[in-house]
């Protein structure tokens, strides 16, 4: 069965930098899982699983721009510890949740002070050109239940 859209796709993958450097890896977990065609997973990475099939192999590099952007120099801020939804012990390079206006978001922690913390917004991979060696195990047809929820359900999923 190809890839096209409304297809559920299981997949594992090893995503690297540039200097080869293994950011992380499913293989040796359960594999990842999306439904094709409802902007689940980055789009330039969506776009290079079209017309592939159930145990194919293939390896993507995507520049910054189509990955996870270019770094925001400007994206380092300082924030009242009280303003993080994670407690406990701060430490440098954690990344943490911080409640904003628009709901949480994901920041990783530059300094720890006593009341303050210094945050970097950029995602950690921002700036990177990256590379996804991916392994196709399974596509199937997606359920009626997926497709009007727009995500996969069960192991690898999205579970309710």
């Amino acid at each position: 069965m190809s890839i096209e859209k409304d297809k559920v796709v299981y997949f594992h993958y090893t995503l690297s930098g540039e200097d080869g450097q293994t950011f992380e890896t499913s293989t040796g977990s359960h594999p990842m899982t999306y439904l094709h065609g409802h902007n689940n997973i980055l789009p330039a990475l969506e776009a290079e699983f079209v017309g592939k099939n159930e145990g194919d192999q293939f390896q993507v590099t995507l520049p910054p721009e189509k990955a996870y952007g270019m770094r925001n120099e400007e994206g380092v801020q300082r924030i009242p510890i009280k303003h993080l939804a994670t407690k406990g012990k701060l430490q440098k390079g954690m990344a943490v949740k911080v409640n904003t206006d628009k709901g949480l978001r994901d920041v990783t922690i530059v300094k720890v002070g006593k009341f303050n913390v210094d945050v970097d917004t950029n995602h950690p991979l921002a700036g990177k050109t990256l590379t996804f060696d991916i392994s196709i195990e399974e596509v199937r047809a997606a359920e009626a239940e997926e497709l009007s929820h727009g995500h996969v359900h069960g192991v690898g999923g999205h579970q309710h």
